[in-house]
């Protein structure tokens, strides 16, 4: 190991970060628009894909936990875009159905993520190659927490 290995510029961690930031302040003019946050588009995304899911599953598909979830969830709820309903089956469980107006929301989003990407300079290609990239890291990296 040198000196060389500790400057900013070499770092991957650095490098993701500062990516990630730019994604999402690329993103906020548009999800301001929707009246979103980024973290709720991921939520109504999910949502978009699936149709009603269970609390559980939701901070599964997007790695969050219900500390965090919860509050976003009950935003959503108060803007009218989302319902949560207790399981009859479980009262513990929470499911969390859109509304028609979280479902129509999905037509003004749907240009997003082309539209975005077309911002970045790459071809589909290459991003798909990096998200596939990134996705085969985020494995590799919670395999090793396990």
């Amino acid at each position: 190991m040198t000196a060389d290995d500790l400057k900013l510029e070499k770092q991957v961690c650095f490098a993701l970060y500062a990516a990630s930031r730019a994604v999402t302040s690329l993103y906020r003019p548009a999800l301001d628009a929707l009246g979103l946050t980024y973290p709720q588009y991921l939520v109504m995304i999910v949502l978009w894909e699936r149709g009603p899911v269970l609390v559980k599953d939701l901070g599964q598909a997007l790695d969050l936990d219900s500390g965090t979830l919860s509050p976003l969830l009950k935003r959503l709820d108060t803007a009218g875009l989302v319902r949560r309903q207790r399981c009859a089956e479980d009262e513990r469980a929470v499911r969390i159905h859109l509304t028609g107006e979280g479902a129509a929301l999905r037509d003004r989003a749907t240009g997003l993520p082309r539209k975005l990407s077309g911002a970045t300079g790459m071809t589909l290609k290459d991003l798909e190659d990096l998200r596939e990239n990134l996705v085969r890291l985020t494995e590799e990296l919670t395999a090793q927490q396990d």
